[in-house]
């Protein structure tokens, strides 16, 4: 049950819960993956190493340039260069990761930094399918 002492209040809270709850029901169904932005920059490097031609090379380019935009935006919006925390974690290993809130590099799983892997795995799909929209819209 979920109190506050206005209507617009009880909305945002509530909201807020049934995120809450639809993420641990993700995380229950899948697991966990590193949470700022840096699963997704795992991903595009196996991504990055397939070997393609034509279109296809064009859709995995286009898609392999929008997975930098998380780890950019979360970076740029605590006021640090995206491009600069984009390197660094390249850089890194496993989940050595930014923290943007305290503004340091870290080991994301122990500071409970994570995504469910159901939703990460989903925004990937998504993104490929939008890649591929793109690139048969004439």
């Amino acid at each position: 049950k979920v109190g506050a002492a206005t209507e617009v209040e009880l909305k945002e809270k509530k909201n807020r819960v049934e995120d809450a709850l639809s993420a641990t029901r993700a995380a229950v169904e899948e697991g966990i993956v590193p949470g700022g932005g840096l699963a997704v920059i795992r991903a595009r490097a196996a991504m990055d190493s397939l070997d393609l031609t034509g279109d296809e090379a064009t859709g995995a380019a286009v898609l392999s340039k929008s997975l930098e935009s998380p780890i950019k935006l979360i970076s740029e919006n605590t006021g640090v260069s995206g491009e600069v925390i984009l390197n660094q974690s390249l850089e890194s290993e496993g989940d050595w990761g930014y923290d943007a809130e305290a503004g340091e590099f870290c080991h994301l799983l122990e500071r409970g930094i994570m995504d469910p892997t159901k939703v990460t795995r989903a925004a990937i799909e998504n993104a490929a399918s939008v890649a591929a929209m793109v690139l048969t819209t004439e």
